[in-house]
């Protein structure tokens, strides 16, 4: 409280200097009429001139009882005035008063005896208009009793926000009494820091005048229930009397935890199906199975946890490898480690690609041995040992801070591969059941996605290993040529196709260039693409002519069942320059002579092989030193967003450069017109003219 707080209060004024009402007995207009011993108006204030309606001049020296009770309440007002001028003791009561204009008004009176200092009586009636007396009455009982009954706290607080009044709600939600608060400043009470921000509305409110309702919600814990946190919703308004001077501040509180605790719980599943939803987007996203571990692990950090890891049994990828005994250690591979912030908690994990034993006392070989995740909300010491692999990891986890871990299997189809590691650390809330079904649920999810990539891989790599084994390692030096070629299986598929790319040596000399591409995908595919492969080196070992070669093809590919074939074979003449060239439904060459653009070939296209009973054309073409034939297939210019002749032109202008080296020209080609999700394969084969002499 200030000093000038100390001091009598001044009535407030008008621009005219004249009091204005600023209290209770302003608002009641209390008339004061002093009566002589014979019942004379000897005193009359200007408030009994407003409440009876007699000015002063004509109120003095008159009979009260004549001038303002009828006739037939005389007896009775005598009688009254009498005892209290006998006896002293006051009288009160509502009695119905004349009014100069003629009519009753009922009085609220208290008449009581005075005595001046000359030893003589005299009579003091004190008199309000009861009607509003009684409006006043209702006014103050209604308020004392909702704030005394009303479920919502209330405290009244000064402008220096020191407690003036608090009722009992407000008293057991601080769990402190009434007479405690009174007097004190509200931080002295509400001493958390994060009541500062009401403290600061409060002080804008008295500045302002402006209320806030609702707009202001608390969660904290107080001496009332320190072992449980609330949430209160804080309403304030100024308090103003008739006149605008600010008295202070009210301050309404409503516990709303229930309402508070709802709608966290409500945001929390909000935030648990949007994590599961983009879980669902974001792991599975290609068939590698470290790619879809890093998925797993990014989906979960940080919305779930500090430090993640992703860790698989050694013997579900390494099919070579014997799974661990029932009564030995587990081997994991560890594919993933993803952390919200750089600490030591990382350390303590394997890093992806490294292969670690747990010993069978260990959380991660008992989770995969049994196949229930396992949830420790406050990880202790002998917690910590069994998380970790070693005494070391222990360590390094205990100084990071861990305090929570869960762990879930990574189960798919009825099969344990591995199992998702979680940590908490920075963040403080330890892990619930809630926290626990939802990464069981990322984990299936996500096991089913490692199981296809794993099984996708498998078969990969088994038909891409039939299909290298089945293509030339590396072109032969050939007379009159230089040779480069390239394969580049599609990534982005589930199996590889059918492309492939051959050099043939031809008697005379001569050199048999094919490049080939069977329709469809996986070691059917890539089987198909075999048979054609050597029927066509039979074939070339004929020294037939392109097209015939091409027919002997179809009627092979014609009794395989669903497959359909592209190719393009051309044989090479260096005694005469001279190439000639057949397609099959083939995308055609690119010829590159020295000092002119490059160029397609405009060739007879010829229909797939297996489609049957179409001849085929050759065509020859002369060739000279330092030109280039290109053999490719579609994989390298095809694509979902862009035209062919697009894609075609691009590689025409790639071309246009004569001074590379061939294997410089074959990996730009690929670099520039490849990406890594492109689903197909491609098979590349460039041949440069080179001097040939007879005999070399």
């Amino acid at each position: 409280m200030s000093a000038a707080d100390d001091l009598p209060a001044r009535p407030a004024e008008s621009a005219g200097g004249a009091p204005q009402p600023s209290g209770l007995l302003d608002l009641l207009g209390v008339a004061a009429v002093l009566l002589d011993a014979e019942g004379r108006i000897v005193l009359w204030s200007p408030q009994a001139e407003d409440l009876y309606g007699y000015p002063a001049e004509e109120a003095l020296g008159e009979f009260a009882a004549q001038l303002l009770v009828k006739e037939q309440h005389w007896d009775l007002v005598l009688k009254e005035f009498a005892e209290v001028m006998e006896t002293g003791k006051s009288w009160g009561g509502t009695f119905p008063v004349r009014h100069k204009d003629g009519t009753a008004r009922m009085v609220e009176l208290r008449n009581m005896r005075l005595l001046d200092d000359r030893g003589d009586f005299y009579a003091l009636g004190l008199g309000t208009d009861s009607p509003t007396l009684r409006e006043v009455e209702r006014d103050v009982a209604l308020s004392t009793r909702l704030i005394s009954q009303s479920p919502i706290g209330l405290a009244i607080l000064d402008t220096d926000l020191r407690y003036v009044a608090v009722n009992p709600a407000l008293e057991r939600m601080h769990g402190i009494p009434a007479e405690d608060h009174l007097g004190r400043h509200y931080r002295e009470i509400m001493t958390a820091s994060k009541f500062a921000v009401p403290e600061a509305a409060m002080r804008k409110v008295l500045e302002t005048g402006v209320p806030m309702v609702d707009q202001s919600t608390i969660v904290g814990r107080t001496p009332a229930d320190p072992g449980h946190e609330h949430a209160w919703s804080i309403s304030l308004y100024r308090l103003d009397d008739p006149q605008g001077r600010v008295l202070g501040v009210a301050d309404l509180v409503v516990d709303v935890t229930d309402r508070y605790q709802a709608a966290m719980e409500a945001a929390e599943a909000r935030r648990r199906l949007a994590l599961i939803a983009d879980g669902s987007a974001r792991i599975g996203t290609t068939l590698e199975v470290d790619q879809t571990a890093r998925e797993l692990a990014e989906v979960t950090v940080p919305e779930l946890a500090d430090v993640v890891t992703v860790d698989v049994l050694d013997s579900v990828l390494d099919e070579h490898r014997p799974a661990s005994r029932a009564g030995g250690p587990a081997v994991f591979r560890a594919l993933a480690v993803k952390a919200a912030y750089p600490t030591d908690a990382v350390d303590a994990v394997d890093r992806p690609g490294e292969i670690a034993a747990f010993d069978v006392d260990r959380l991660a070989t008992q989770c995969v041995r049994t196949g229930r995740p396992i949830l420790i909300s406050h990880v202790d010491d002998t917690d910590m040992a069994r998380i970790a692999r070693d005494d070391h990891a222990a360590e390094l986890l205990a100084r990071a801070g861990v305090h929570s871990y869960m762990m879930a299997p990574l189960t798919a189809r009825g099969h344990i591969l591995g199992f998702l590691g979680l940590s908490r650390a920075r963040n403080p809330l330890p892990f619930s059941e809630d926290d626990l079904a939802l990464a069981a649920e990322l984990a299936s999810r996500a096991a089913v996605c490692i199981d296809n990539a794993r099984t996708h891989e498998s078969v990969r790599a088994a038909a891409e290993t039939l299909q290298r084994s089945l293509l030339p390692d590396h072109p032969p030096h050939r007379p009159g040529l230089q040779i480069a070629s390239r394969y580049r299986p599609a990534l982005a598929t589930y199996e590889i196709g059918g492309d492939w790319y051959d050099v043939l040596p031809l008697d005379g000399d001569k050199t048999a260039l094919v490049v080939g591409d069977v329709m469809g995908s996986g070691i059917d595919a890539a089987a198909t693409m075999g048979r054609l492969r050597t029927a066509t080196s039979a074939f070339a070992d004929l020294d037939l002519d392109p097209a015939q070669v091409l027919q002997h093809l179809d009627r092979i590919t014609s009794g395989l069942e669903h497959y359909i074939a592209t190719c393009v074979y051309a044989t090479y003449d260096p005694h005469r320059g001279e190439c000639h060239i057949a397609t099959a439904g083939h995308l055609p060459p690119a010829l590159v002579r020295s000092g002119r653009r490059p160029e397609f070939l405009d060739l007879p296209t010829g229909t797939p092989l297996g489609v049957g009973g179409v001849p085929f054309e050759t065509t020859a073409i002369d060739l000279g030193p330092d030109d280039q034939l290109v053999l490719y297939t579609d994989g390298l210019v095809e694509t979902r967003h862009h035209a062919i002749d697009e894609r075609l032109e691009a590689l025409r202008q790639l071309l246009d450069a004569p001074d590379r080296t061939l294997e410089e020209t074959c990996d730009r080609l690929l670099d520039e017109l490849r990406r890594p999700d492109d689903p197909d394969d491609v098979a590349l084969l460039i041949a440069r003219i080179r001097p040939f002499a007879p005999g070399t």
